[in-house]
Order: structure tokens, then sequence, then C-alpha cells
């Protein structure tokens, strides 16, 4: 054993019990029937949630890195998100809130269990702790979930966070970003998931990129200049939606008197013009950049953007380098509830003066979710390969709600265009 697997165990550990904390604030800040009930037909029960990421955890740590034997085979089907329509598991026999608690607290004892016995190198599941890796980022993933459940819950406000960071200075215009080539993904992230993967070139041509996520006093705007009844700005597909969906403001939003209001987690005051919208469809996104003469970015220049380094000709972790985040870079970790203004975190700027392209609101591209050449699924398909299509659109660079373990520069994320209950927002981007 080597000081260097003695760290990595310590920070594997650390970072286990950080996600841990998160869920257990989630899960304790209502009661039993909270926990039990279902808050939209889009999300599960905050109670799946909970037993879900135990089962994971037992499923890759316990069962399959340390070889236990099952502690609950039983419920394996319950909790198998392919099996089950979020819509539909509320009628499943679930693990009770007390029942789900120990479940999660007699897992995470083996997973501990294994980890002091574990060897950190060698087979590609727990080389640099991977496995471990992944388990901290799903639950950090499905505490992200979690939080987008009570932002749908109703009744009285349940979380708090302090306000964030005042913008240091108005962000406004464009950055041009030079045509040519820059180093995509990675293959050297010890943590990273099997969509990141492989590094590879891309030549980008020129393009021109905001230097700030469109705001809400932006998207009022578009709002107020009949956005939402134009179908000129819409897509066929979008209009579509548009229509048979009845919107016609971001979710969360109304009118109040002659401004707009925005709910936050049961409480309800105007939209703050300089914070970046969200609760955004791709479509609504996409119908604004067109309004505004401009388009979404593919995720080839949102990548470019947050990572080239036109210095030294190579691509970073993040967009101020390869440090880990920290609270004076980004907004993530549920730290706040809600996206910082415009220009709240001037070092976190990317050399080609982008600001907040990590945390605050996930981002709409335009591209299609696909496998990167020489993509390999890893460790299992229904990670990411079976979503792999048309269906789905990318979104980069994390929330407010995501945690820095699962928010990089390489993470992929990606959904349905129609979907509003994510942290979703977006800026534009248009041809040089």
């Amino acid at each position: 054993m080597t000081i260097e697997t003695d760290r990595l165990r310590d920070r594997v550990a650390a970072e286990l019990g950080r996600a841990r904390d998160r869920t257990v604030l989630l899960t304790e800040a209502v009661d039993d029937g909270d926990l039990i009930r279902q808050h939209s037909p889009l999300m599960s029960p905050l109670v799946w949630d909970l037993a879900h990421v135990g089962n994971q955890e037992e499923l890759w740590l316990v069962r399959d890195v340390g070889g236990r034997e099952p502690v609950r085979r039983d419920i394996d089907e319950l909790y198998d998100a392919f099996k089950h329509p979020r819509r539909d598991r509320p009628q499943l026999p679930l693990l009770g809130p007390a029942e789900a608690r120990r479940y999660v607290a007699t897992v995470r004892d083996k997973a501990l269990d294994v980890l002091t016995r574990s060897r950190l190198d060698g087979a590609p599941l727990v080389d640099q702790g991977f496995a471990f890796g992944m388990i901290v980022q799903h639950e950090q993933q499905h505490d992200e979930t979690m939080l987008a459940t009570h932002q749908l819950r109703r009744g009285a406000p349940v979380l708090d966070a302090p306000a964030p960071p005042a913008s240091s200075g108005p962000v406004t215009g464009e950055a041009l970003i030079p045509a040519g080539p820059f180093t995509m993904g990675t293959s050297t992230e010890p943590w990273a998931l099997d969509n990141e993967r492989p590094a590879h070139q891309v030549v980008v041509p020129a393009f021109r990129i905001d230097r700030a996520p469109v705001t809400n006093g932006a998207y009022a705007e578009f709002i107020d200049d009949g956005g939402y009844d134009d179908p000129r700005w819409w897509s066929a597909s979008g209009w579509a939606y548009r229509q048979a969906a009845g919107i016609v403001a971001p979710s969360h939003w109304e009118r109040d008197g002659d401004a707009w209001a925005y709910t936050k987690f049961g409480r309800t005051q105007r939209i703050v013009p300089d914070e970046p919208v969200v609760h955004v469809s791709f479509y609504e996104a996409e119908a604004f950049a067109a309004w505004a003469g401009k388009r979404l970015p593919t995720e080839a220049e949102w990548e470019k953007a947050a990572r080239y380094d036109p210095a030294t000709g190579r691509s970073r972790r993040y967009p101020w380098g390869d440090e880990e985040p920290t609270a004076a870079q980004a907004n993530l970790g549920q730290r706040h509830l809600r996206p910082a203004p415009v220009g709240a975190y001037p070092s976190g700027v990317s050399p080609f003066g982008v600001h907040q392209l990590i945390g605050d609101v996930w981002e709409w591209t335009s591209t299609d979710f696909a496998a990167y050449p020489g993509f390999v699924a890893f460790p299992y398909r229904e990670y990411s390969e079976v979503f792999f299509g048309p269906e789905y659109k990318v979104l980069r660079g994390g929330s407010f709600g995501t945690d820095r373990s699962a928010c990089r520069g390489t993470f992929r994320n990606w959904d349905y265009p129609i979907r509003r209950q994510i942290f979703s927002g977006f800026r534009c981007a248009r041809d040089a």
C-alpha cells in the first residue's frame, strides 16, 4: 500500500460522504408524506431516489467490486430505472422511508469496508478508484434530480441557502473563437464517464459566442416582443411543442403586474434581470436565438470556448485551468439555490473572456447526443450508448445544483428537447 493509494482512499471516502450528506439534507428536509408523494409525473418520489442510489452502490461496490453477498437482491427490479418509467414508480411496492434509510446505511457501511480492502489499480473498473467515483457521481446526479423535484414540490419552503455573490460588473458582447483544431473529450480524466472518451481532435470553424448566458431580462424582452406567438422563430417541431404545451414563458414564471415573477423552491419574487434564465427547453432556447439573429452553439464550439487555451494550444479541465472548482470560480453544489448574476465569477473566466461556463445553468447546445470516434461502452451500455441518437440534445457546463464531482469541461449531459424541469439555460453563438 502506497501513500498515493491511502490518499486516494481518503479522497474517495470524503467524496462518498459529501454525496451522502447532501442526500440526507434533501430527504430529511421533508416529512415522510412528502418523501413518498409524487410531486410531478416527470419525477420519481424522493424515497425512490433515496433507495435507488443505495441499490446502485450495492450493485457496483458491494457485489461487483467487493464480491460480497447481496444485501437486498429482491429489490433490484424495483430500482432499475430502465424497467419502470418515473410516472409509474409510486405504484411499485417501494421501501418505506425508514426501511430505505436503513438499507442505504447498511450498503454504505459495506461499501466503505470494500474500499479499505480494494486495490485501486489494475482492472479498469477499480483503476484510480473509477467504480467509486462513478457511484459518487451517480449519487450527486440524483441529488440534483431530487433538487429539481423540490422545485416542483408545492407547500411551504423547506430548503434555504445564502444568496449568490453579486456581479463584479456587466458582461456583454461576444467572444471571437478562432478557427482551428482543439482536443475534445478526455483520455486521462480518471473519473470521466464513457461518453466523455476518448480525447480526439476536432477542427472548428471560427465563431462568436456570447460572453455570458442569456439573462432573465433579455429573455423577458423576447417574450414581450411576442416571441411565443410568432412561428418565425421556432422550428417546426418546436412550434408544434409550444402550441401543444401552451407555454408562454419559462417554467415557474408568472405575470406580476407589468413584470414577471419566478417561484424558486416555494418562494416567489420578481425576476432578477441579470441572472441567467433557467427552466427553458431546447425549443425555447432555439427560438430565442433565432429571434436574436443568432443560433445555439454546437457542442464542439461550447467545449472549445470553455477549454481551449490559445497561449498553450492545449485543452484545460476547466475554463480557468486544471484546478478543481472553488466557490470563487463557479456556482455549483447547491451552495446557492439560484443562478448567480452575470459577472459574479470573474476568476472563473475562460482565456477568451467567456464567463460562467461552469455552474449556474446547464446550457443547451444544438448537437444530438452521439458517441465520440473510438467510443467504447464502459462499464455498461445503459449508461450512455442506449441514449445515443437524435431524440436527445446535449447540455453542457452544469448548474447551481450540480456537484463539482459531476461537472468538468468534458462532462456531457443530455435530455429531450422539451424538458424544462431541469436547471437549463443557454447562451447564443453565430458564425464569424
